[in-house]
């Protein structure tokens, strides 16, 4: 029961006709289409998606050459040394530099590769999240919304009976009034008709209640007039479909979202392996740097000094350098890493395999189930129509006087439970059905709009 509730009647509303729009009512796809578009948790996982692929950007630009432009002033006091005439002066002085360096990575273990190709399947599994979320919220609405088709049969069903019980006490009131039945009689028929209305009463509320936690999910605004169409279930027909457990694993272990989630998590962390151990590989970069300075002795007795401008021009000087880092020891830094992404990715396959096995038992569970409530749906409706003709047969006698009122509200009773038995099935059957529909499509909008 807890696979079924979350899993509702889409079906109902793939088959054409079903549902006509009205201004005053939401069908199921307006329900699902304001949640997706309004819902809080799935905006926030947009956002995880969106950090997934800034993380991408960043790992592709550290392959470009980083460049740096540098420039210092300062006021020296005391002992420095001329940088024109390269000796010792206790001169005040004022120096002024400026430099343009660059710097690039020719390798470094293939550790930025790495990290690029894992986060691209980070985002890649960023995005399967986000239909997992949306699938998610569609279980979610469409949960509640059979909650509410149900509460409402319910409701229908109990008015059924609160009519037949006023009906009757309608009829035995005459009879009364023209001494053709007793008093006792009719105070019989008063309290059913009171039981009735108390179970009518109970029903409109349950359904009323459905409805409100349906609009809460949706977080509409205050003062919303908010209700819902419902489908007429006689339209709906229900075939004698049988379903292979083996054959709906396979399509769905292709097409499942929550699968290939974790799927690109693994090759994610498998690349991130490969990262890691490029740490213990030497690093050999090469690099440029541009440098001119300005320098000036602050004092009245100082002999003249060339310009600004030609001291930028003439103290210019250019240098190329290759850099060699072979790594030795870095604290056990490279090794943990490793061993920490090995573990990740260990925990990642136990996790894809572990996923695996709940999908096929779901699918399994789905297939019989739908078998065993096809036979389910088949009795209920055998008995129902058998409760119809019996609580006729029951009413006709009652009317005439040959059965008391005990045995007309049991019939009542009877038939009420075989009209709620009738519509749990035929949900249930429709819903399970559904739910193997949608492992074979990977989406639940899917169903919805076809």
């Amino acid at each position: 029961m807890k696979r079924l509730i979350p899993i509702v009647i889409i079906l109902l509303l793939s088959v054409p006709g079903l549902m006509s729009a009205q201004e005053a009512n939401w069908t199921l796809e307006d329900c699902i289409t304001y949640a997706l578009t309004n819902n809080i948790g799935l905006q926030r996982q947009g956002l995880l998606t969106e950090t997934a692929e800034i993380n991408l950007r960043k790992a592709k630009m550290n392959i470009l050459p980083n460049l740096n432009l540098g420039a210092d002033a300062q006021i020296g006091f005391g002992r420095s040394i001329d940088p024109v005439t390269n000796l010792i002066t206790f001169n005040q002085n004022l120096s002024n530099s400026y430099s343009l360096s660059s710097t690039i990575d020719i390798f470094n273990g293939f550790t930025t590769l790495n990290t690029i190709t894992a986060n691209k399947y980070m985002l890649k599994a960023g995005l399967e999240t986000e239909k997992v979320a949306r699938n998610t919220l569609i279980v979610t609405i469409l949960g509640q919304y059979y909650q509410v088709i149900y509460a409402r049969g319910l409701e229908a069903a109990a008015k059924m009976q609160l009519d037949l019980s006023e009906k009757q006490l309608f009829r035995i009131s005459k009879m009364v009034e023209t001494g053709k039945e007793a008093v006792a009689r009719e105070y019989e028929i008063e309290s059913q008709v009171s039981g009735d209305r108390l179970t009518y009463t109970m029903a409109r509320n349950s359904a009323s209640q459905a409805v409100t936690i349906l609009k809460q999910m949706l977080q509409l605004e205050s003062g919303t007039d908010f209700n819902i169409l419902l489908p007429d279930l006689n339209d709906v027909l229900i075939t004698d479909t049988a379903f292979n457990t083996d054959s709906i694993y396979d399509i769905a272990s292709r097409v499942l979202p929550r699968l290939r989630a974790i799927e690109y998590e693994l090759k994610a962390s498998t690349r991130q392996v490969a990262a890691a151990r490029g740490s213990l590989a030497p690093n050999l970069s090469v690099g440029g740097t541009i440098y001119t300075g300005y320098y000036k002795v602050i004092s009245e007795d100082a002999e003249d000094q060339a310009t600004f401008s030609n001291q930028l021009q003439d103290n210019n000087s250019q240098a190329i350098y290759f850099s060699l880092n072979i790594p030795i020891f870095n604290k056990y830094t490279a090794s943990k890493n490793i061993k920490l992404a090995k573990i990740k990715e260990a925990d990642t396959k136990l996790q894809l395999e572990l996923e695996r096995n709940n999908l096929y038992t779901e699918i399994e569970d789905a297939c019989l189930s739908y078998n065993r409530g096809r036979e389910e749906y088949i009795a209920a409706e055998a008995n129902l129509a058998f409760n119809r003709k019996s609580f006729n047969a029951v009413e006709k006698k009652f009317e005439s006087g040959l059965v008391d009122v005990t045995d007309f509200a049991a019939a009542k009773t009877t038939m009420f439970t075989a009209e709620t038995e009738a519509l749990r099935t035929k949900l249930q059957l429709l819903i399970r059905k559904l739910t193997i529909q949608f492992y074979s499509t990977g989406e639940y909008a899917n169903i919805i709009t076809n």
